[in-house]
């Protein structure tokens, strides 16, 4: 089952959804993209990461308070208002609000933050669906952050991902369509918002709107898009005699040191 385990008693090897939870909701410590998932919703309720990894933090409703220990830094508060979404490596508390937080574990990223959500994504996606990369891979491969958004009347094309996708319904109603357990048929669970899901690599769904839009925040432990030593704005828009620096070999930096 592809080393995912869920803390509830049920597992599905195509879709997981959780709704009203608190604390840690899975896990895959061990897979190639080591991944934890949380969430909180109870009024009161502290949400504690630890610091291993780091951590893709959204706000589905609410004002949550976070408190980010900085290396060097200490302790530092932000306050996240609801459709507002933040990564950070290293311990974090979370309290007030609701949302849901992925630890990529072994895995440092950029401290970041931003929003709240636009009303529909900035990239042409599938099947009349947009998206917009929230928190970009800091170098090809790495893991980031999604806003998916189904317009109304949506019929997504079956489909899988090579890797675990975890993610929150931040608003807006739909459902998702899977293989029944003896693959004869299908099963169609009901999305609010506030829904947690996890797909396992492999999983086949798909997802349909009604009369009313749906947003969706995903996040993906990998990524094969995005910035790399020998293809980047810096380098490749460093020009010397008419010539970008990235094929410059001579010039070109071999190890980042401090």
């Amino acid at each position: 089952m592809h080393g995912y385990r869920p803390t509830a008693a049920s597992y599905n090897e195509h879709f997981n959804l959780y709704t009203g939870k608190d604390g840690l909701i899975g896990s895959d410590p061990h897979g190639a993209y080591p991944t934890t998932v949380s969430a909180w919703s109870s009024p009161g309720y502290q949400l504690k990461l630890e610091g291993e990894g780091t951590h893709f933090i959204f706000v589905q409703e609410g004002r949550a308070e976070i408190i980010v220990q900085h290396p060097g830094i200490g302790p530092t508060a932000y306050t996240l208002q609801s459709m507002m979404y933040m990564s950070a490596a290293g311990p974090v508390t979370v309290t007030g609000g609701k949302g849901f937080a992925v630890t990529r574990l072994q895995y440092t990223g950029l401290f970041s933050m931003g929003g709240p959500l636009e009303r529909q994504g900035r990239l042409r996606y599938i099947d009349g669906c947009s998206d917009t990369l929230l928190l970009s891979p800091v170098k090809k491969g790495d893991a980031c952050l999604n806003h998916l958004h189904f317009p109304a009347g949506i019929s997504q094309t079956q489909h899988t991902h090579p890797s675990i996708r975890c993610g929150i319904v931040a608003r807006g109603h739909g459902r998702c369509v899977i293989p029944s357990a003896d693959g004869q048929s299908t099963v169609s669970i009901p999305l609010q918002p506030g829904a947690v899901f996890v797909i396992p690599p492999e999983g086949h769904h798909s997802f349909f709107t009604g009369t009313e839009t749906m947003d969706v925040i995903a996040y993906h432990p990998d990524s094969d898009t995005g910035p790399e030593d020998d293809d980047h704005p810096m380098v490749n828009r460093t020009i010397v005699d008419g010539v970008p620096a990235a094929r410059l070999s001579a010039i070109r930096t071999q190890d980042i040191r401090e």
